[in-house]
């Protein structure tokens, strides 16, 4: 316990970098996860075959690789830079190679809610004259948006935790390193363990909770 409050600005300080890269990941992943979900289900097959060529590749591939093609082939390689400040840079780095990864689920997850609409409302749209991408922005995913809130908490929960690897893209500055870099002076500390686990659960479980009952209230009546 001497260890815990010991180290707790530390540790608190690289929590709350762990927020940080949720918040940021969280708006960009459903902001591109969107963007897929409506190339993969577009009509034409150029766009469909490019999306799910991204998801596929991008879902079955270990996180620690995303992240470390972020820092090591986007920027090592190919000179990518988002500031002159490294951990900056770094932090920047870890929010691409994130939400590249989470997209990839939120599109998934998405397609999910598509199907469960049914087919004579797109038809009905399109009828009315509506293009393609009107009727999905104004019919079909409002709908689907409803249908996979649930799914959708699951995934952002995922993103919440996996935000504890971002070591992979060179960032030094979240809570499982700083908890790493505590135990190179002190040892293994098993309060410091519990007090992290008990931070991130206190975000998760909100996160659970407030998605599932959003879920029931605005279900879509079928």
């Amino acid at each position: 316990m001497n260890d815990l409050i010991k180290y707790a600005p530390d540790l608190a300080a690289g929590f709350l970098v762990n927020v940080e890269l949720s918040l940021v990941c969280a708006v960009l992943s459903l902001i591109a996860g969107t963007v897929l979900v409506s190339l993969r289900v577009a009509p034409t097959p150029v766009l469909r075959t490019a999306a799910a060529t991204y998801i596929n590749i991008v879902r079955n591939t270990p996180l620690t690789l995303v992240l470390a093609f972020s820092a090591l082939g986007l920027s090592d390689t190919l000179g990518l830079s988002f500031s002159k400040e490294p951990s900056t840079n770094a932090f920047w780095l870890v929010v691409l190679g994130l939400s590249a990864y989470t997209a990839s689920f939120v599109a998934e997850t998405l397609r999910s809610g598509i199907n469960t609409v049914s087919l004579g409302q797109a038809e009905a749209a399109r009828a009315i004259g509506l293009t393609f991408f009107q009727s999905l922005r104004l019919i079909i995913l409002p709908q689907a948006f409803r249908a996979v809130i649930a799914p959708m908490g699951s995934v952002m929960i995922a993103m919440i935790k996996n935000t504890t690897v971002a070591i992979a893209a060179g960032y030094l500055a979240e809570s499982a390193f700083v908890m790493r870099d505590t135990f190179d002076d002190t040892g293994v500390s098993i309060p410091i363990f519990i007090g992290l686990v008990l931070a991130f659960m206190a975000i998760t479980l909100p996160v659970g909770f407030l998605t599932g009952r959003l879920s029931r209230r605005l279900a879509v009546v079928r």
